[in-house]
């Protein structure tokens, strides 16, 4: 897992440098940090863990950073648990579906055109202009179905 954590990382360098953003190492040790965590992440949750390597780190640190990932679309936010999950596809902006597990906290990313589609046509029958669109599913993963 390390190795595909690595080149997660390397690509977000690559992709800031072509951007012209600053990939600094906190912004690069935080995202680390979310790409380690299996499931969605609070913003204390990773300042705990930040502190471990950087004692100084403090709530706007982390907050700063995370504003930065969320602009690059290299992370997305859970509303509902008011978290935040690594992309798993952070090349550009996308529409993106969350399973999120009521048990565990498990947060699956998806990405179904069907649904961005019957979005984009519900909107047009609405008259309605998507900005950003995140659907999040809460229910049960495999996992915990099967306890």
């Amino acid at each position: 897992m390390p190795n595909v954590i690595n080149a997660l990382l390397d690509k977000a360098q690559l992709l800031c440098e072509e951007r012209g953003a600053r990939f600094t190492q906190t912004r690069r040790k935080v995202l680390q940090l979310m790409l380690a965590h299996a499931s969605s992440i609070s913003a204390y949750d990773l300042l705990d863990n930040l502190k471990e390597t950087d004692s100084s780190a403090k709530p706007p640190t982390v907050y700063r950073a995370l504003d930065f990932l969320l602009e690059q679309h290299f992370i997305h936010r859970v509303e509902s648990q008011n978290a935040f999950i690594a992309c798993n596809d952070f090349a550009d902006s996308h529409q993106l579906q969350l399973f999120i597990c009521e048990k565990c906290n498990e947060v699956q990313e998806l990405h179904s055109p069907q649904i961005q589609q019957s979005l984009n046509e519900q909107a047009r029958l609405n008259d309605f202009q998507i900005n950003t669109q995140t659907v999040e599913v809460r229910g049960l993963c495999h996992h915990c179905r099967e306890d």
